[in-house]
C-alpha cells in the first residue's frame, strides 16, 4: 500500500505536507493530481518538506502526495548515448512526439525506449558463479561504442537459466541468478541506480595518465590526468562553452557526459545542433555515438537543475564500470550553485556567503569526489573525469562558488575577458592558471613522449613569468629603456603567446594537436631563444635580430607545419641556424 500525504503549503518548487507522513527522506513522490515528480528533503514529526522537480503553479492545499518506496534514480542500459535527457533523465525527443516544444507537467516517460529490441550476446552460462559487476551480455548500442551489461553492484550468486543470443528489449530477463538464501532475481539489460549514491568500485588509482585534449596550453602547461578534477571560471564571452566542445571533441575519453546546468536556452540548442552534426576524429562516426546531453536550461525549475549534475555523473559512473574512459562537461556548477541558493532560501535556512547555503562546500566536494580513476567490481579499470565550468559573476574570482570549487579540483584553467576581447583563444591565463598534476604525471611525460618535456614546459612558463614582471616597468617607462637580453625576453614571450598558446579551433592543423608536436613546437622556440641569446650576449643589437623576420616565421609554425609532416621542423632548425650564421656575417 502507497504511503500518502496532503499538501498544506507550497512555496515555489517547494511543498510541505502536515504529520508523520511515514515517507523516507530522499524518496521520490508523485504530487498532486498531475503526479509531478518530487524528492523529499526533510522530516520531522510535525511536517515533511518535499522538492519538487517540475513547474508547481496551479497546486493547493489539499492535493496528494504519494510516495514510491524508492530514491530518485535514473535507468542505466542500452540507449542513453546519442540521446538528450532533462535532468531527471526524461529523454526530450521523446517529450517533443508527446507534447510539443514545452515539456508538459507531470509528463511521465520511461528513458529509455522499452519497446526496441537490441542485438545481444551473452558472456555467462549456466553455473557460472557472478557478483556485482560481472558483465552478463554485450551490446552494440552504437556504431562507436559496445555496452557491457553487468549485474547490479548488490547482487551475487550462482546463474541458474540464461537465455540464448539473439535480440531483447532493455526489460526482458536475461539471466537468473540463484542467491546464497536461495531465492533468484532476474538480470535484464537495463537497471536502475540511485543519483545521490556513487556506484560502489573496488579501489582508486593515483593520478598517472593525462587526458589528452590536443590543447597546448592544456597538454603542456596545465594538464588534467585521467579521473581528475578542473575548473574553467570565466566571465560572459570568455568562452568557457568552446573550451569544454574543444575538450569533448578532441579528449582521449571514451565517452563524453555533456551537462548544461542553468544555461541560456539559445545557448543550449546551439550545443544541441552542433553535438548532433560533429563527426567524432577518432572513429570517423557521428561523435554522438559516444555522447550523452543532459539539457537543463535556466527557464526549467531549479530543483530539477540541482538534480541534473547527479544524473549526469550516475551516467557517467555507469560507463565507467565497463571500463571506458569518461569525460563529465558541467555547465556550469554556478548556476547548479544559485539553485541550490533559491531551494536553501524557500526553505527559510541560515544563508552563508552571498547567499549561498552553508553545506555550498560540501556539496561541491562530494560532487568533485565522485571523479577518480578507479578499479572496478568486475577488475576492469575506468576513469571519470570532471571539468566543471564556473560562471562568476563580473567575472569575480573571490566569489564562494569558485574559490570553494578551487578546494577541490586539482586543475584550474582562469579564463581572461582581455584575452577573449583580444582574440586570443582559448583565453585561458597562464599567470592565473594552475595543475597540480604535474608531478603525478611527469613520468608519464618522460616515458611517452620526450625525456626533457617537463623541463622544457617550465622552461616556457619562466618565460613568461619574466614577460609579466617586465610588463610592469614597460608600462611605466616604455620598452625602448629596456636592456637587449630584456628585450629579447619580450619577444620569446610574444613567440610562445602567439605561435604556442593562441590556437585557432577553425584551422585543420591547429584545432587538435599531437604531444610530440607540441614538444617540438616547445623545442623550437627554446632553441629559438638559446640562439638570440647567444647573439645578444655578443652584443648584438634587437633591431638586428627583429630584420631578419625569424621570430615571424617560428610564429607561424602551428600553421606551416601539418600534422602528418613532423619532420619539417628539421627544417626550422636549419633556418634557426642560418639566422644566427646571417646575423655574424652581416655584423661581425
Amino acid at each position: 500500500m502507497s504511503k500518502t500525504g496532503i499538501i498544506y503549503g507550497v512555496n515555489g518548487p517547494v511543498i510541505y505536507l502536515k504529520g508523520n507522513t511515514g515517507f523516507q527522506m530522499s524518496e521520490m513522490v508523485y504530487v498532486g493530481d498531475e503526479k509531478l515528480v518530487g524528492e523529499v528533503i526533510g522530516l520531522n514529526k510535525e511536517r515533511t518538506t518535499v522538492q519538487v522537480f517540475e513547474e508547481t503553479s496551479g497546486l493547493h492545499p489539499g492535493e496528494t502526495v504519494t510516495a514510491t518506496g524508492d530514491a530518485i534514480s535514473v535507468t542505466l542500459g542500452p540507449g542513453i548515448l546519442h540521446n538528450i535527457f532533462d535532468g531527471i533523465e526524461r529523454p526530450l525527443d521523446g517529450i517533443a512526439k508527446a507534447s510539443g516544444i514545452y515539456i508538459t507537467r507531470g509528463m511521465s516517460m520511461t528513458s529509455l525506449d522499452e519497446e526496441k529490441k537490441w542485438p545481444v550476446h551473452m558472456t555467462v552460462k549456466v553455473g557460472d558463479e557472478v557478483r556485482g559487476g560481472t558483465i552478463i551480455a554485450e551490446t552494440q548500442e552504437t556504431k562507436s561504442i559496445l555496452h557491457k551489461s553487468m549485474v547490479p553492484p548488490d547482487l551475487s550468486g550462482k546463474v541458474v537459466k540464461v537465455v540464448p543470443d539473439g535480440n531483447y528489449t532493455i526489460t526482458e530477463p536475461l539471466v537468473t541468478i540463484q542467491k546464497a538464501d536461495g531465492t533468484e532475481a532476474t538480470v535484464a539489460l537495463s537497471q536502475k541506480w540511485p543519483i545521490r549514491i556513487p556506484r560502489p568500485t573496488q579501489s582508486r588509482f593515483p593520478a598517472s595518465k593525462p587526458l589528452l585534449t590536443g590543447q597546448r596550453i592544456l597538454d603542456t602547461l596545465f594538464p588534467i590526468a585521467k579521473g581528475g578534477t578542473a575548473a574553467v571560471p570565466g566571465g560572459f564571452g570568455t568562452g568557457k562553452t568552446m573550451t569544454q566542445h574543444q575538450i569533448a571533441k578532441w579528449s582521449d575519453a571514451d565517452i563524453i557526459i555533456y551537462i548544461g546546468c542553468g544555461e541560456r536556452g539559445n545557448e543550449m540548442t546551439q550545443v544541441l545542433e552542433e553535438f548532433g552534426e560533429l563527426i567524432d576524429p577518432k572513429t570517423g562516426n557521428l561523435l554522438m555515438d559516444r555522447t550523452a546531453l543532459i539539457a537543463n536550461t535556466s527557464n526549467m525549475p531549479v530543483a530539477a537543475r540541482e538534480a541534473s549534475i547527479y544524473t549526469g555523473i550516475t551516467l557517467a559512473e555507469y560507463y565507467r564500470d565497463m571500463g571506458y574512459d569518461v569525460a563529465i562537461m558541467a555547465d556550469s556548477t554556478s548556476r547548479w550553485a544559485e539553485a541550490l541558493r533559491e531551494l536553501s532560501g524557500r526553505l527559510e535556512e541560515m544563508p552563508a556567503e552571498e547567499g549561498f547555503p552553508a553545506y555550498l562546500a560540501s556539496r561541491l566536494s562530494a560532487f568533485y569526489e565522485r571523479a577518480g580513476d578507479m578499479r572496478n567490481l568486475n577488475g576492469t579499470e575506468g576513469s571519470v573525469s570532471i571539468i566543471g565550468a564556473v560562471s562568476p559573476q563580473g567575472g569575480d574570482f573571490s566569489e564562494p562558488v569558485t574559490q570553494n570549487t578551487k578546494r577541490f579540483v586539482r586543475c584550474f584553467w582562469g579564463l581572461d575577458k582581455s584575452l577573449a576581447y583580444a582574440r586570443h583563444f582559448p583565453a585561458i591565463h597562464w599567470l592565473t592558471s594552475y595543475s597540480e598534476y604535474l608531478n603525478d604525471l611527469a613520468p608519464w611525460y618522460r616515458k611517452n613522449v620526450a625525456p626533457r618535456f617537463v623541463e622544457y614546459r617550465n622552461q616556457l612558463l619562466a618565460i613568461l613569468n619574466q614577460e609579466s614582471s617586465l610588463m610592469e616597468i614597460v608600462k611605466l617607462i616604455g620598452s625602448d629603456v629596456l636592456p637587449d637580453d630584456q628585450k629579447l625576453t619580450l619577444e620569446i614571450a610574444r613567440v610562445v603567446r602567439l605561435g604556442f598558446l593562441q590556437q585557432n579551433a577553425f584551422h585543420k592543423d591547429d584545432t587538435c594537436v599531437s604531444m610530440e608536436k607540441q614538444y617540438k613546437m616547445m623545442e623550437l622556440i627554446l632553441y629559438l631563444n638559446q640562439k638570440a641569446k647567444a647573439l645578444v650576449a655578443m652584443g648584438m643589437p634587437m633591431s638586428v635580430l627583429k630584420s631578419e623576420n625569424i621570430f615571424e616565421k617560428i610564429i607561424a609554425v602551428k600553421y606551416d607545419v601539418p600534422n602528418d609532416k613532423l619532420e619539417m621542423f628539421d627544417d626550422y632548425h636549419k633556418s634557426i641556424d642560418e639566422f644566427y650564421e646571417n646575423v655574424l656575417r652581416k655584423n661581425g
